[in-house]
C-alpha cells in the first residue's frame, strides 16, 4: 500500500493523550472565564443573533434532557472515556489517533464537571455558554463542539474503510472462517463426485449402443434360394 507507514502504537497513543489533554484545558479554560466574567442566563451578543454567549448550568443532556438523573450521564462519559483509552493502545493509524484524541478530550472536559462541579460529585453540572439561536435553540461549550465533530469523524472513518492498523479494508481480501472452507470443501467434492458419475453413465450408455450395433452388423444373411 501507498503512503506513510502505520505509526508505531507509542507514538498513536502519545498523540492521543497530547491532543486529549489540549482539548481538556481549552475546554476547562473557556469555562473558567465564563463563570468568571459572564452573567447567569443573561444573553451578552457577540456578532448579533448569529454568536452569543449565554452562560447556564446544565444538569442534563442536550436540551437539559434527563436532568434529573445527571449520575446516568456521568457513568455514560466515563465508559466512552473508557472505551477511547483502550481502543488507542492498539492504535496505529495517526487520523484515528487524531480524531480519538480530540473526541477523548471532549468527554473528558464534560466528565471533569460532572464529578468535581456543584452541586457535587457525580451529579456536577456541565458549564454551558456558546448560543447560535439561528442554527440551533441548544446552549453548547467547547468539549460538545469536539464530541460532535469527532463522533462524525469516527462515522467517516468507518464507511471510508479505514481501519486502525492504518491499513484500509479493501487491502484485506476475505478470510474464510474454518467452518466456512469445509463447507466449500465439501460442497466442491459432491460437485466433483456428481460429475463423475454423470460422465460414467454416459460411458456406460455409449457403450450399451455400441454393442447393439456390433450385434446387428454381425448377424447372417438370410441364404437365397
Amino acid at each position: 500500500m501507498s503512503g506513510r507507514p502505520p505509526l508505531r502504537r507509542s507514538a498513536a497513543g502519545a498523540i492521543v493523550a497530547i491532543l486529549a489533554a489540549l482539548v481538556l484545558a481549552a475546554d476547562q479554560f473557556v469555562k473558567y472565564l465564563t463563570i468568571e466574567n459572564l452573567p447567569l442566563e443573561k444573553v451578552v451578543p457577540v456578532l448579533g443573533e448569529f454568536f452569543q454567549l449565554y452562560f447556564v448550568r446544565n444538569p442534563g443532556a442536550a436540551f437539559s434532557l434527563g436532568s434529573e438523573v445527571t449520575w446516568i450521564f456521568t457513568i455514560a462519559l466515563a465508559i466512552v472515556a473508557g472505551v477511547i483509552v483502550w481502543k488507542a493502545f492498539g492504535l496505529r493509524s495517526r487520523l484515528w489517533a487524531v480524531v480519538l484524541g480530540c473526541l477523548l478530550g471532549g468527554v473528558l472536559g464534560n466528565l471533569t464537571d460532572r464529578l468535581f462541579r456543584e452541586p457535587g460529585f457525580p451529579v456536577g453540572h456541565v458549564v454551558d455558554m456558546i448560543s447560535m439561536p439561528w442554527m440551533m435553540p441548544a446552549i453548547f461549550n467547547v468539549a460538545d463542539i469536539f464530541i460532535v465533530t469527532g463522533m462524525i469523524s469516527v462515522a467517516l472513518l468507518v464507511v471510508f474503510g479505514l481501519r486502525f492498523d492504518g491499513t484500509r479494508e479493501r487491502d484485506h481480501p476475505v478470510v474464510e472462517t474454518d467452518e466456512e472452507a469445509e463447507a466449500a470443501a465439501a460442497a466442491a467434492v459432491e460437485a466433483t463426485e456428481t460429475d463423475d458419475e454423470a460422465v460414467s453413465a454416459e460411458d456406460s450408455a455409449d457403450a450399451v449402443a455400441s454393442d447393439g450395433a456390433a450385434s446387428s452388423g454381425a448377424a447372417p444373411a438370410p441364404e437365397g434360394r
